[in-house]
């Protein structure tokens, strides 16, 4: 087995391995989970490691027959992108399983089974190079987070989790029918192949290129998600466990962004001048619309979910820059949404474990009771507004620097997400670490527990360095953006820019 396959299905033998577990052994289904998925994480350390930087092209690359007769192969590969997002993936996955000990005690193993299986699809959509096998891993994905929010979740948990699915999987299937025609193309006469490095340059019509644009690009901003197709993620997310969430913010909502770079970028050039502007206007509405709607936000962790609407519509308007300074901004903030955003969900878990309300009325004065909790919640919060010497200033700043070499105006509108996402932020945390404390409701209330601590700390350890020495990681991206600018054409405004560091 290869290290990519290895890395891919590690967590879903892990799986297996809980689920043989009887129910009343918690601690240690909890401690095989965090294991193997620790395991996980120093393979991809072990893979970054030896992954080579001054190649943009795919590398690890794994090859096997699957289906030869329909030209599906079991196809692997990473470049510097699905590298760092794989990273991040393998790095929240055993934080997340191991704050489930503080905040899931229903049905656990199924918890921890579906956490697992979870880290393997997404694992698996992130290095699939056979559009089909990409395909398989994009909807199996579905599943485990599905019952993550049906099973765990809040009160309306059950309605949260059918409008996730059927969003989600109606939007794939017109993607589904445009990568069976693709793959039909580029096969000929010879039979069809599916694998991704065929489809670049494929040779299609002005009218098949535009309705195999719109179909993967409709599935893709369903799950980013763009506005308007955002509607089912505030319920998700308001719903969802916190592990669930932190996961759906953190590693799902970047399957979208990451399909644009991937798929969408390489595979259309013709149409990106067309196109991307379009998706440019879209993003600074969504950067806008998301700050102002979670300014009014009573509830904490809907006030989160539509930041992040509103961040990641900085992430599409550094994809639509197609410069290579906004595209690596964009993969950049990627990695750091999943940080900061992940963060800001779990210190929510932290508090609505003690209290189990959101309801941002009905704290205030924590910073004299809970200083601990506070002091990591402002730097969290501080990293989620992009302040100078964290990880979200680097992101944003490349963003918008790409964003004005491409269209000054449509970047003057986005710096305005700026100023409303650090206004809706500073006036939460005002609202609930400081004022009068209310000693009959949050007078009794614990710091941060240790397993609390150990969950955060590292991504505030990574907050900071990723905010002072972004280098390592912008090294690991920059040969493979300059190969997605030079293959979407380099006739666009702004594409002679070199790398960023």
């Amino acid at each position: 087995m290869g290290l990519l396959s290895l890395i891919v299905f590690l967590p879903a033998l892990g799986a297996l391995a809980v689920a043989t577990l009887d129910e009343k052994q918690s601690d240690a289904m909890r401690r095989l989970a965090v294991g193997v998925s620790l395991v996980v994480f120093v393979l991809s350390l072990y893979a970054w490691a030896l992954f080579d930087r001054s190649n943009g092209e795919f590398q690890f690359v794994e090859a096997a027959e699957w289906i030869p007769s329909l030209g599906v192969h079991y196809l692997l590969g990473v470049d510097g992108i699905s590298m760092l997002l794989i990273l991040l993936t393998v790095f929240l996955t055993p934080l997340v399983l191991l704050s489930s000990g503080d905040n899931v005690h229903h049905r656990p193993k199924g918890y921890l089974v579906s956490m697992l299986l979870l880290e393997t699809t997404m694992l698996g959509t992130l290095v699939a190079l056979d559009l089909l096998l990409f395909y398989v891993f994009w909807e199996l994905m579905l599943i485990p987070m599905f019952l993550i929010i049906g099973i765990w979740g809040g009160e309306r948990r059950v309605f949260a989790s059918i409008k996730f699915l059927l969003f989600t999987m109606l939007g794939s299937l017109p993607m589904l029918a445009a990568l069976i025609y693709m793959g039909l193309v580029v096969g000929g006469d010879g039979g069809p192949s599916f694998a991704l490095t065929d489809l670049y340059g494929i040779q299609l019509s002005t009218s098949a290129q535009w309705w195999c644009f719109a179909a993967l690009a409709l599935a893709f901003a369903v799950k980013v998600p763009m506005w308007p197709l955002h509607t089912w993620l505030p319920d998700a997310h308001v719903e969802a466990p916190t592990g669930g969430s932190v996961i759906l913010a953190g590693v799902l909502l970047k399957m979208g962004t990451y399909g644009f770079v991937r798929f969408v970028l390489p595979i259309f050039p013709a149409v990106l001048p067309t196109a991307m502007p379009v998706v440019a206007l879209l993003s600074v509405i969504a950067i806008v619309y998301g700050a102002l709607v979670a300014m009014v936000q009573p509830d904490m962790k809907k006030l989160v979910a539509y930041s992040s609407v509103s961040h990641l519509g900085f992430v599409m308007l550094g994809i639509a820059t197609l410069n290579h300074v906004g595209i690596e901004g964009a993969v950049y903030q990627m990695i750091n949404h999943g940080i900061s955003t992940g963060a800001l969900f779990l210190m929510v878990g932290v508090i609505y474990e003690r209290r189990h309300t959101r309801l941002i009325s009905e704290y205030g004065g924590l910073w004299r009771r809970l200083p601990v909790y506070s002091a990591c919640f402002l730097i969290v919060m501080l990293s989620s507004i992009g302040l100078p010497g964290l990880n979200g200033f680097v992101g944003e700043f490349l963003i918008l620097l790409g964003a004005f070499r491409a269209d000054p105006y449509t970047a003057a509108l986005a710096v305005t997400g700026v100023i409303f996402g650090a206004a809706y932020m500073l006036w939460m945390f005002k609202r609930v670490m400081f004022g009068p404390l209310d000693e009959q409701k949050n007078g009794k209330l614990k710091d941060m527990s240790g397993r609390e601590l150990a969950v955060i700390l590292p991504l505030i350890a990574l907050i900071f360095i990723m905010g002072v020495y972004p280098r390592p990681f912008l090294e690991t991206m920059d040969a493979s953006v300059a190969r997605i600018v030079a293959q979407a054409g380099a006739t666009v405004p702004g594409n002679s820019a070199g790398g960023a560091h």
